[in-house]
């Protein structure tokens, strides 16, 4: 008989892959903002392209949204990076790494891992506009 521990295990894994099934499927925040704060749009070495649109209050993202005409796991990456971004302040969100969205996708393919780094770059560029953060995103692998 599994312990609480495992049946708990089980229950948070599987809150996992519902999230990242719901951000491949029914992907959130999957808009154009006309009235954005901040925006982005950035085509990847793959051919996709990703853009970012920001709504700040008080010195918080309020509302984060995204679109592509990229591939599934682009769009579970704009998806949960919209996600996880709102709420942050501007730094925090610049501090997003590419790994962070994989793990909070529980992973990618590795043909499809550079999806991450196309939603993060083009997210680093979105609050680069608003003056206040980097312009250019650390290297990343994958």
């Amino acid at each position: 008989m599994p312990s609480e521990l495992e049946r708990f295990a089980k229950w948070l894994q599987q809150q996992v892959d519902d999230d990242a099934r719901d951000a491949f499927f029914d992907p959130a925040n999957f808009e154009r903002l006309t009235n954005a704060d901040a925006q982005a749009v950035f085509t990847g070495p793959c051919g996709d392209t990703m853009e970012i649109y920001l709504m700040l209050r008080d010195g918080l993202i309020d509302h984060a949204s995204f679109m592509t005409d990229g591939c599934g796991p682009t769009i579970a990456c704009g998806s949960m990076l919209t996600k996880l971004a709102t709420g942050k302040t501007i730094d925090e969100a610049a501090a997003i790494e590419p790994q962070e969205l994989r793990d909070a996708l529980s992973g990618l393919p590795p043909e499809n891992e550079h999806c991450a780094d196309l939603a993060v770059i083009t997210l680093r560029r979105a609050l680069a506009s608003t003056g206040d953060a980097p312009t250019e995103p650390a290297p990343t692998d994958g």
